[in-house]
């Protein structure tokens, strides 16, 4: 019997550790696994959120550390309204994250903005009328 393929793990580079891992504490992220030296882990939802240094990521991945601008990525958080998507903007941006595009009803019919944390990793904070959330707070997408 084959294994169905899902998306367990999201590694972020990032220049430090344990800003980021403060950083995303203070976001809500629940870290788990804290014995292990030099990363950090978090739950998230039914997949983990891995905290790496970005030098050693792409010795890892055999590629050079160096890059800017657009990665080509964007992680996204759904909440389950309008108010709960501009406080959790908020609370990134005291954090030290910074605004890349205010929350605003959106062409699909429902509110979205980003926010880049301390590394600039995108993150869209979203409200999806469409995709309602489960009691755990996981997007459930209709058939």
């Amino acid at each position: 019997m084959s294994t169905p393929i899902g998306l367990t793990l999201v590694t972020l580079g990032v220049s430090d550790v344990g800003r980021s891992a403060a950083f995303y504490t203070a976001l809500g992220f629940h870290r788990v696994a804290k014995k292990h030296e030099g990363v950090a882990f978090f739950r998230a939802g039914g997949t983990a959120l891995s905290l790496f240094p970005r030098a050693d990521l792409a010795k890892d991945a055999g590629v050079s550390p160096e890059g800017s601008g657009f990665a080509g990525i964007s992680l996204a958080i759904n909440r389950p309204d309008e108010g709960s998507v501009d406080a959790l903007i908020a609370l990134a941006t005291s954090l030290g994250g910074k605004v890349v595009k205010p929350a605003h009803k959106v062409f699909w019919g429902g509110y979205s903005g980003y926010f880049a944390d301390p590394d600039g990793f995108l993150w869209e904070v979203a409200h999806n009328p469409f995709f309602p959330l489960d009691a755990q707070g996981r997007m459930t997408i209709p058939e």
